[in-house]
């Protein structure tokens, strides 16, 4: 049982209505994350603002994805690695790659596989990534600007898990595979 329910569609008023109705034509509904954080509007337009901006970026969805699942794996975060199979299959990603992404591998993409790797080396140092693993980022071709979008992307990343374990978020998707 979640520690704090998500807000009903109905009850929403204000900042919170406008960012659910946004929601609604986006995805066709309001997730119970999005639900639940709409009890603080501006912690959730924090969070759509960031994930807004970080989409515009260099790095593509299928790579965006894989950065969520590989997050939400680490960090333990079900309902992530729940919603973001849905997602990741809706961008493409096949359900084996989304199951290697959650260990850190895109064994048919050398771009997808350096950006997992500097993902996964920045999520396992909590940022203090080694002057080792920053070279080998730039040796695989990945640009200064890329560097800088997996640590967003893995950010936004930890700000959804975390929120999740705090408020035991019940996952509206359907249960992503086990690993093998």
């Amino acid at each position: 049982m979640p520690r704090i329910s998500p807000l009903a569609a109905a009850d929403a008023q204000g900042q919170a209505a406008t960012l659910f109705d946004g929601i609604r034509k986006k995805v066709g509904k309001v997730p119970n994350l999005y639900a639940t954080m709409g009890h603080a509007p501006t912690t959730l337009a924090g969070l759509l603002g960031l994930k807004q901006a970080l989409g515009g970026g260099s790095i593509s969805m299928k790579d965006q994805e894989r950065i969520a699942l590989l997050a939400g794996e680490v960090n333990g975060c079900h309902y992530c690695v729940d919603a973001h199979t849905v997602i990741g299959k809706m961008n493409g990603l096949t359900v084996d790659q989304t199951l290697e992404a959650r260990q850190a591998k895109a064994s048919d993409d050398a771009n997808a596989q350096a950006i997992l790797t500097l993902a996964a080396a920045v999520l396992e140092k909590q940022g203090h990534i080694t002057d080792d693993q920053f070279a080998a980022a730039k040796d695989a071709g990945l640009s200064e600007a890329t560097i800088l979008e997996v640590v967003g992307q893995v950010v936004l990343n930890i700000f959804t898990n975390y929120v999740n374990h705090v408020i035991d978020t019940e996952s509206d998707f359907p249960a992503a595979p086990k690993l093998g």
